[in-house]
């Protein structure tokens, strides 16, 4: 295997992990338990039913394109229309790093089979480790730096203007409070280093 395919190899390793490693936290029970430790229901001032159900409506048109993010609350929507652009824009992303995800698996598939097997897991124990040391990393400037990472990932992927809005007015926020977001991004990341050590263990095996 030459240079080039093990480093596409390698981060092709790391995409899927983490790709596996969101999966998780977009269930019913995780999203749930962090919004209630975030406190949604004190933010938009609705029972936890009603917070609940808002939340499954919009991530089920996140995950399955099943509507167009107008959940209705009591006979009013729950987003206004800047707040479902945004959404929409969300799911395209979302989309996207699937996409490309499954297309790391299929790379990992091919590099891992036949007389290049050995080399292919090589790749993929430098990609796991790799991932588990920029999780590290990650972890760091969450704990020290969490509004100025959000804001550049933000900025990279969204155009400006587009992804900012009023705690006190915007349900959106109020929905997935920042303490959601920094719990939920930790939860990410614990995942990804668990797995990233458990495939490292396995490539290291196979090689």
């Amino acid at each position: 295997m030459s240079r080039l395919a093990g480093v596409v190899v390698a981060a092709a390793t790391a995409l899927v992990i983490v790709a596996v490693a969101i999966v998780p936290l977009l269930t019913p029970a995780w999203l749930g338990f962090a919004q209630d430790r975030a406190e949604a229901t004190a933010w938009t001032g609705w029972p936890a039913t009603k917070v609940h159900a808002a939340t499954d409506a919009i991530v089920g048109d996140l995950l399955f394109g099943q509507g167009d993010f107008d959940a209705v609350i009591d006979g009013e929507p729950v987003l206004s229309e800047r707040e479902r652009a945004h959404m929409r824009d969300v799911r395209g992303v979302f989309r996207a790093f699937y996409v490309v995800a499954l297309v790391g698996a299929v790379v990992l598939v091919v590099a891992l089979r036949g007389a290049r097997m050995r080399a292919g897991w090589r790749a993929v124990r430098a990609g796991a480790f790799g991932l588990a040391a920029g999780l590290v990393a990650a972890g760091v400037v969450v704990a020290v730096a969490f509004d100025a990472a959000f804001s550049i990932f933000h900025r990279i992927f969204f155009s400006a203007g587009s992804w900012t809005f009023d705690p006190r007015t915007d349900r959106l926020v109020q929905l997935f409070p920042e303490r959601f977001w920094v719990e939920t991004t930790i939860g990410v990341g614990a995942i990804g280093f668990v797995l990233a050590l458990g495939v490292a263990r396995l490539a290291g095996r196979r090689s």
